[in-house]
Parts: structure tokens; sequence; C-alpha cells
């Protein structure tokens, strides 16, 4: 097989302001044939995108590189920009990350890739030719109403549209290379099942080989044909896909793919301890040996280059589709498992103090050191019965049960912690034309429960009204339609008082830590500002935010810092404590690991279970990543265009979805195992998911559906004319669907689908 790109020592320097050029891109090797998928996977800071960047010629202003980039026998480094510019686009053609800032936002999609194709074909193509060819390349992606998407500004598509049309262009001139920076890291996963058959159909037509960079093991698994490690700017791991993620040779890796969550069976997560080194502070040996748990102090001293997996002493002879690892200790990994290196810390020996877990963390006792907090509790419910605040219920098992119960009566039901009936939500534009028009529903009718003790996770595309039913209940104020209740207290009816008291009961974990912690106070401060806010006494708040710091993995002393000065994880963390700081009976949590890498967010996974298991709150979990769902979850409320379509326990709703879309939804989700996951087949859904409810008198699904696809005219029109309601499905009436033709319940694995623009799956 021809190499169509080869890189020898590629090394990238920057320097911030007038500083030093740190080294960030420190010696990579990577060879690409023609038809091959590559996959350059790591943690955010190890250098993938610099990488790209650099084999592009479009490294950071004042970068300094090095080594050397040949793509068909010809060097590009060093090539002039003229020179380059004829290059790109033509025979190596880029797919960026964020595709809006990509595009010119004054400049039409049609014209634009037009525009590529004007610039490098001889001769040049008319105009009129070029935007015909432009429409049947963004027809060839599968973008609805190519015509129309052609037309349109990029702001007026869809992060997958305009995804999508990046593909298109980016293919247009049948490049030897393409490059794909994190192309699917801010879409669902219905969506990111699309652009990945617009990648592999691209690669197709072209011919192309593909460089993808990404942080997602599950679609590297199900894409790529070999798979590179990378690690503070150096390749640590190299090989067959196949070969590395089920069988990683170093404990980085190793790691690495033992924090990604499955979403076909619950397992320990494994949180590697530590951070990766920042640009220039790495040691003069392997950069991973302050977080390896196998680290001799020759890994520290000594550098090491990638050794045969197989036959060490062969390194680098056995050609470039050998395993390889770049660790002295490759024997020894091979009789480690993942959670025997990086033990969760519910395990004996679990993680170190900071972003790695936690050293016997102080628990707070209720009302602790507060000699006023229990006569501040909550409003009694109707009735005189007095809402039990500081319970710590053990929370029930997998399938419904108690730790210990076999063959004893069974415990009460936990408490009803929160119960939402009927919610609705809409929104008024303010201003423009759209204020003119109807207002846009958010939330059309969503029912919720919630028990102390349990994690309900809210799922489903974005624009499903997971998160404006979330900022409707911790509002506490009465909903424009429907019923919510905290504790049995309606908050319809609650008086400012009784607000104030039950806003303790409900706290919630932001999506983006960062945006709601004011950067000119202290984390100690933050994290104390909810016990002021309930008039606790200053000596016990001083004795207090030490605990809770340690109890959600901080060390005391980052009570000085600020909230720049940590890592994501760390912010996290904090949010998190300021959160708990109140005891609250329900904790509201918005994709509460989305913005994080694996490894930090199986860190927060296991932080989070831990203090279910130990303070005993309900949580409320939004989130659009299925895997996380099934590591966090007890039960399952999937949710499309603002309404609730399925729920139940966990394994129920993933081993045996019932409603199509919650079908299409699972299936859509990458496996990071490269056996299961080119086995099974995708339902892929055509369109975008609505934003809002849409219009239409029945099944809010009907577009999409591929159930009534196939459905005979008479039976479809029970769809199309009347909204189904939730029904139970199962004996035990824990599982509601609502949908006129649910599924029989046979598991999602075993459909066989037509890949096609249609994705009707074949019962």
């Amino acid at each position: 097989m021809t190499t169509v790109l080869e890189v020898r020592g590629l090394t990238v320097a920057v320097g911030v302001e007038r500083r030093p050029p740190l080294p960030v891109v420190r010696g990579v090797d990577l060879t690409l044939r023609r038809g091959e998928v590559l996959g350059l996977v790591g943690e955010s800071g190890t250098g993938k995108t610099l990488t790209a960047l650099a084999l592009m010629g479009l490294a950071p202003p004042g970068a300094q590189v090095g080594g050397s980039v040949r793509l068909l026998g010809e060097e590009l480094l060093g090539l002039p920009v003229r020179e380059l510019a004829r290059i790109r686009g033509r025979r190596i053609a880029m797919v960026f990350q964020d595709p809006l800032h990509a595009f010119t936002p004054v400049q039409r999609v049609g014209d634009q890739i037009a525009e590529a194709l004007r610039i490098h074909h001889h001769p040049r193509p008319r105009r009129e030719s070029a935007q015909r060819r432009a429409v049947e390349l963004l027809d060839f992606v599968g973008v609805p109403r190519p015509g129309w998407a052609a037309r349109a500004y990029p702001h007026q598509l869809s992060g997958g549209m305009r995804q999508r049309a990046m593909i298109a262009m980016a293919m247009a001139n049948n490049p030897d290379v393409l490059v794909a920076d994190e192309p699917t890291s801010a879409l669902d996963v219905t969506v990111q099942a699309q652009v990945l058959e617009a990648l592999a159909d691209a690669r197709r037509e072209t011919g192309a080989a593909l460089l993808l960079v990404t942080h997602d093991l599950g679609v590297v698994a199900g894409t790529a044909d070999r798979v590179a490690v990378l690690y503070a700017g150096r390749i640590v791991e190299t090989g067959p896909v196949e070969a590395v993620l089920t069988r990683p040779r170093m404990p980085y890796t190793l790691g690495l793919v033992g924090s990604v969550p499955r979403p076909d069976a619950r397992s320990p997560l494994t949180p590697i301890p530590g951070t990766a080194p920042a640009p220039g502070t790495a040691d003069p040996g392997c950069a991973f040996a302050p977080r390896c748990p196998l680290a001799e102090p020759d890994c520290v001293t000594s550098d090491i280059q990638l050794l045969g997996v197989d036959s060490p002493s062969r390194a680098g002879l056995a050609g470039i589709d050998a395993h390889e690892s770049a660790c002295r200790r490759i024997r020894l990994v091979s009789q480690r498992t993942a959670v025997e290196l990086f033990p969760p810390s519910g395990e004996v020996g679990g993680g170190a103090r900071g972003e790695g877990g936690l050293e016997g963390p102080a628990l707070l006792s209720p009302g602790d050191g507060d000699p006023e907090s229990r006569s501040r509790a909550l409003p009694s419910a109707p009735g005189g019965r007095a809402p039990k605040t500081q319970g710590r219920t053990t929370p029930p098992v997998a399938g419904g049960g108690y730790p210990g119960t076999v063959g004893l009566p069974a415990p009460p039901t936990p408490e009803l912690v929160l119960r939402v009936t009927g919610l609705a939500k809409s929104y008024t534009p303010p201003s423009g034309r759209r204020r003119r028009e109807r207002a846009v529903v958010a939330v059309e009718e969503i029912d919720l429960e919630v028990r102390r003790g349990e994690t309900l996770a809210l799922v489903g595309e974005s624009g499903a009204g997971k998160s404006t039913a979330l900022m409707e209940i911790v509002s506490l104020v009465a909903p424009e339609a429907g019923v919510v209740e905290i504790l049995g207290q309606d908050v319809a009816r609650l008086t400012r008082r009784t607000a104030r008291l039950l806003r303790g009961a409900v706290q919630i974990v932001p999506q983006d830590p960062m945006s709601s912690l004011d950067p000119r106070m202290p984390v100690g401060d933050i994290v104390a500002e909810p016990l002021y806010a309930r008039r606790v006494p200053r000596d016990v708040v001083a004795s207090r935010v030490p605990r809770l710091l340690s109890q959600v993995g901080l060390d005391p002393t980052d009570a000085e810092r600020y909230p720049h000065q940590f890592s994501g994880g760390q912010r996290q963390r904090v949010a998190i404590a300021r959160a708990l700081a109140v005891e609250p009976a329900l904790l509201l949590l918005d994709e509460p690991v989305s913005a994080l890498d694996v490894s930090v967010q199986a860190q927060i996974l296991d932080l989070l279970l831990r203090l279910k298991r130990e303070l005993g709150p309900a949580y409320l979990v939004v989130s659009h990543d299925l895997a996380v769902v099934r590591q966090i979850a007890d039960r399952v409320s999937v949710m499309y265009a603002g309404r609730t379509v399925e729920t139940g326990p966990v394994d129920e709703i993933f081993d045996a979805p019932r409603h199509p879309y919650a079908r299409a939804l699972l299936s859509a989700v990458p496996l990071p195992d490269p056996v299961a996951e080119r086995a099974r087949r995708r339902i892929v859904l055509p369109g975008d998911p609505p934003s809002g409810v849409p219009v239409t008198a029945g099944c809010r699904f009907l577009a999409r559906c591929p159930v009534a696809a196939l459905l005979a005219p008479g039976r479809r029109t029970r769809c199309e004319n009347e909204i189904p309601r939730a029904a139970q499905v199962t004996v035990a009436g824990t599982h509601t669907v609502a949908c006129h033709f649910p599924h029989g319940g046979m598991p999602w694995q075993h459909i066989r689908t037509d890949r096609g623009t249609s994705g009707r799956p074949s019962y």
C-alpha cells in the first residue's frame, strides 16, 4: 500500500508573548498509507491539534516547527506560503473542529465550496458549474435540502450540517490526505453518527487517507485501522486499533481505556491520578512517570523510545503495523488490569489527593457544629409530615433491591424528593421577526419522580428541553403549566419564607463551573457563600469549609486560591463542594462532565458515586452522554422535543429500549471496543434534532421515526393525528413508553439496519 504521508521527528515549540518557546510537540513520527485511517488520540493539551495544524502548515504565528513532513515524497516543511497554498485543499485538506469559525461568516456556504473548486481545478470551471457541484457535494454528505443549504450562510445551519458542509469542502478536490480535527466533539450522538457516515463516504469516494484527531476512543474503535496515543507531545503507544485498545501495553493507555464509560455495561472506571505536565515542564525521562504506579527511578531520568510489544529486541523493525509501546515494563503491564493499576476511590488503595482521588476525606454529619441547623428545619409537607433532610438512606442497588436483604422483608420505599407532573415552558423571543410569530415551546409535557438516594438521568439530543426542565425545577417558582413538588411541597404555593427554607434542599452544579464561580473570590469564600446565606455562624463555616474541600478531593489549603488557578476537573469539584455545603436533599447536575477529558471525567463520576453512597442525596442528572448515564444512573428518562418518551430502570432502557427514538439514540453511542463496535449496526436517523416542539398534531418524532416510515397508511394515521401517551410495558410497572407502536423488547444490538440515508431498521 502506497505511503502518502510520512512524518518524522516533528517538533513544535510555541512562545507566549515574549517568553521563550516551550516544546509542545516533541518528536512525533507518523506514517499514513492510501485509504487508511489513523487515529491520533490523547487528552487535552497533549499536542494533537497542534500536530495536525503543523502538518498543514498552519501552526500558530511565531511557532518553531522542526522535523520532516513528506506528502507523496514532497517535503512540506519550509515550503513558501504560495506553494503551501497550492497544495492545501488540493492534495491535503482539513476538517476543522469548529466549522462555524472555519467558514467565512459573510459568504454563502455553496460559494465557499465552489471557491475551493475554482481555485484548484485547471482549467478553472465556470462559477455556475462549480456551484452545481457544490450542491452535489452537500447532497453526497447527507445535508438535508442541499440547494437551500448552499444558499445559506454558516450561522443558518445546525452544527451537524456545518460539519458535513466542511467535509464536502474538504473532499471537493479529491485530496490524497484528509485531516479531521475532533470532527464530532460538540455533536449529539445521532448527529455524530451522520458525520461519521459522511467522513466514511468521503474517504471511499476520494480514496484518501484519513488522519482522525480525537479524544473519543469509541469513534476511533469504529473508524480507525491504526491508532497512535499521544501524551505530553510524544507518541507513547501505537499499533493496530484492536491491539492497542484491547491489549494496551503502556500504563497511560491502559488507564485511558479504563476511564472510558461503556454504554453496554456498568463497570468501575479507572481515574488516573494527577495531571499531565504543562509544556516545557516534562522530566527528561518518561513524562508519565510522576503519575505511573509502575514507575522506577530510571523512568524519570532516562528517555525511552517505542519498543515492540511482541519482540522488544526488534523495536521499530517490524514495520508500521507493529504494536509498540514506550515503556520499560511492558511485561508487567500485560499482567495488570486497569482497575489494579488505577483503583477507584471505593477500592482499596484508591487515588491520591487532588485530581486523582482522596485520602480519607472527613465526612460532614448532619448539622455538624451548627447549633441552629436543626431548629431551621424545612417546612412541613401537607398533612403535618416534616420531610427528612439529613437521612442517610442506603440507595437501592441495580435491579431495585437493597444490599443484604435476601430473605428479609423489603425495606420501606425511600422518600419521594421530587415529583414533576405535566411540566411545560415556552419562551417569547424578545425582539425581531420571531416575536410576531408564536412562542417557542421548549418543554411541552414531562413527568418525573426522584426518590432519596436515587439517581435519575434526563437524556436526549440538544433542544429536547432537558436543561430548561432543570431550570424550572431549581427556580422554585410556579411553572407555566403542571406541578413541581419538592419534599412534598408544591412550589406554586410557597411563601417567601418557605421558599427560602426550601432553597437549601435543592442545589445545582452547572455545566460550566468557571462561568458560575466568581473570579474575584477565593475558593473558600465561594464554598462558604451558601452557608452565609443560611445564616450559619462564622466559626461553624470556618470549620466546615476545609472539610468540604477535603470531601471533594481538594486540599484545605486550596481555599486561598482563585478559580482561574484550577484545572477544569478541580473547578468542577469546587462547584460540587459549594452545592453540598447546605447538605441538599436533591442535587441537580447539568452536564457535569461534558467538558472534561475522560480520565478527569472518571474522577468526577467516581466522586459523585462515592458522595451519593456516603451522604445519600438524590441526583437529577442532565446529560447527552449515554455512556456516562449507564455508569451513574439508577433510572433514565428519555426526552424528545419537550416530551418524555420513555422512562425506566437504567438496565432495562439500555438493554431493551422500546421507543424507536431511544433505540436509535442508544445504537448511535460508540463502544470503545473495536470488535464489538464493528459487529453492530447503527440506526442513523434522518435530519437534525428539532429546536423546540415541532408544529404537528401527532407524534413529535414522526418526521424522523424509522418505524412510522414502514407502517401502512391506515396505521400511520394514528401517529399523524394522536399524541402518544405514556403506558406501562412491564409487569413491574416501572417502565413506561409513549409510543403507539413500541418495540417488543428485543435488544437493539440485534437490529439489522439499512445504511442508506433513510436509516430505516429492518425489524
